[in-house]
């Protein structure tokens, strides 16, 4: 059970504190910031309201820890980041009821989001001492006018201090995707956690501290954006910043100063599906695409753009899927669960009304019951509807009748976002150059967007990101090169 037994340190009280210089702590503050649980719509958790005097020590702290880390041999951090991943997935279970109250996610799925964070801390430590334990070798003559005087050594060497901002929705996985590269890389790390999904993340961050990790070195501040983001994303003492989310990220762009920025914030992931797609295939992956998690996924399926010829039929093997979905708490497994927040729910049911009133087809009643939002599939929606353009996070998925490709290609290129799109068609031919076509980051053929395997590149153009993830690039990202040139008093030639 979340907060107790190996984790009652965590918890003092109702309230769980923060993490710090490797211990649990207060703030000083002696305010709490509430947990809203997305099904029961009342305060379920608490966690402490940081402020920025100890979001200022915190930093400190990660900035003299990191130069003893960097000197910390490449296999020992390997290995403490081996056990951190072992303990993680032994005690799957609190962390997991902790997603399942905090964002309403499916139990099942909130076991799997664990069980795949230690597998993903692992494969980082692996990745890491392969791909830092080598440099590269340069010779001076390779250059036009020089002769063999100089020999160039390369190799990666941290950056300092990593800020880490995950999102609710992955709260776990997106943050060890930030901070298993960030250690193996020889950083520091801050975690400033979303509100919903703070005592998940607190839960994941006493795994990493009963591993054995050296104190100060990776830190956890819970608490207001509004009161410490601005201050923890433009403090003098974070050499870089990973962000995963929504329009926020934009701000931080734009306030954090020179620093290297990993960004992913979110897309309207479009779904071309050819007259020759096999539709059985495509409404699997609609479903699976559009409606997991309830559609709170940035590589959900968010607009379907079919060819006339095909659209009915699509339309009726879509709406016999979305009749099977099972809507309810995630305590029961359900489908479909509460989306976040009530805003959430808000705002999707705004795009609802915006295209009712506009004459798009309901496949399904509009429903709601406080945050549970039951899925509805929008057919013959216009671009003129707000749908059509806006990511919903929720369950509600937009279709858009096209009859020709350049269409569906111009109206995914039209959106202002560009994280993922997919494809469906028998012909590979079409396939490359329709995805060759779309301004996005990755395309799937024949397959729903998603975010992984962990070790794949993930990234977005546009207003969808800046950089790249995936295991190996986050390490790389999160170092810089250092050179190293050896200059000799006269030419040298191997074997001369």
């Amino acid at each position: 059970m979340a907060g107790t037994g190996l984790f009652s340190e965590i918890l003092d009280g109702e309230a769980y504190k923060y993490y710090a210089d490797g211990e649990w702590k207060k703030s000083s503050s002696g305010k709490l910031v509430p947990i809203i649980n997305p099904t029961t719509r009342k305060v379920h958790y608490k966690v402490q309201a940081c402020t920025q005097e100890e979001v200022n020590k915190v930093i400190e702290t990660a900035k003299i820890a990191q130069k003893s880390w960097a000197k910390t041999p490449l296999w020992k951090r390997a290995e403490l980041l081996h056990k951190a991943a072992s303990i993680l997935k032994e005690y799957k279970t609190p962390i997991a009821e902790s997603l399942v109250k905090e964002i309403a996610k499916p139990a099942k799925d909130a076991v799997t989001e664990v069980v795949r964070s230690g597998d993903l801390v692992s494969y980082c430590a692996e990745e890491g001492v392969r791909i830092l334990g080598e440099g590269k070798f340069l010779v001076s003559d390779s250059f036009p006018g020089n002769d063999r005087t100089k020999y160039c050594l390369t190799s990666k060497i941290p950056l300092g201090v990593v800020l880490a901002i995950p999102p609710f929705n992955y709260p776990v996985n997106l943050a060890v995707s930030k901070i298993a590269p960030a250690l193996i890389a020889g950083n520091s790390l801050v975690l400033k956690p979303p509100t919903q999904g703070a005592v998940s993340c607190l839960h994941m961050v006493h795994c990493f501290h009963l591993a054995g990790f050296p104190k100060g070195l990776i830190s956890c501040v819970t608490g207001k954006g509004s009161e410490i983001g601005d201050f923890l994303t433009m403090h003098p003492g974070v050499s870089c910043i990973s962000f995963t989310g929504g329009d926020t990220g934009v701000a931080i762009s734009k306030k954090a100063g020179m620093i290297p920025l990993q960004m992913e914030l979110g897309g309207k992931d479009a779904c071309i599906v050819l007259e020759d797609a096999d539709l059985d295939l495509v409404a699997a992956n609609i479903i699976k695409g559009g409606f997991s998690y309830s559609g709170q996924r940035c590589t959900a399926v968010k607009v379907v753009l079919v060819m006339e010829s095909v659209a009915d039929a699509l339309v009726e093997k879509v709406n016999k899927r979305v009749a099977k979905l099972t809507v309810g708490p995630p305590e029961e497994n359900s489908d479909i669960t509460p989306v976040v927040s009530e805003s959430s729910a808000n705002f999707i049911e705004g795009l609802v009304v915006d295209a009712k009133q506009k004459g798009a087809t309901f496949c399904q009643e509009y429903k709601r019951d406080g945050n549970l939002i039951w899925p509805l599939l929008l057919d013959n929606v216009r671009p003129d509807m707000r749908i059509a353009w806006e990511e919903p996070f929720g369950p509600v998925l937009p279709v858009i009748r096209i009859t020709s490709v350049e269409e569906g290609i111009h109206h995914c290129n039209a959106s202002n976002f560009g994280l993922q799109g997919c494809v469906f068609t028998k012909d590979i031919n079409k396939a490359i150059l329709i995805g060759d076509a779309m301004e996005t980051g990755t395309v799937q053929i024949n397959s729903a967007p998603a975010r992984g395997p962990d070790h794949f590149p993930f990234q977005g153009i546009k207003d969808s990101g800046i950089g790249s993830q995936g295991i190996t690039n986050s390490i790389n990202m999160m170092t810089k090169i250092k050179t190293t040139v050896i200059n000799l008093p006269t030419p040298s030639y191997s074997m001369g």
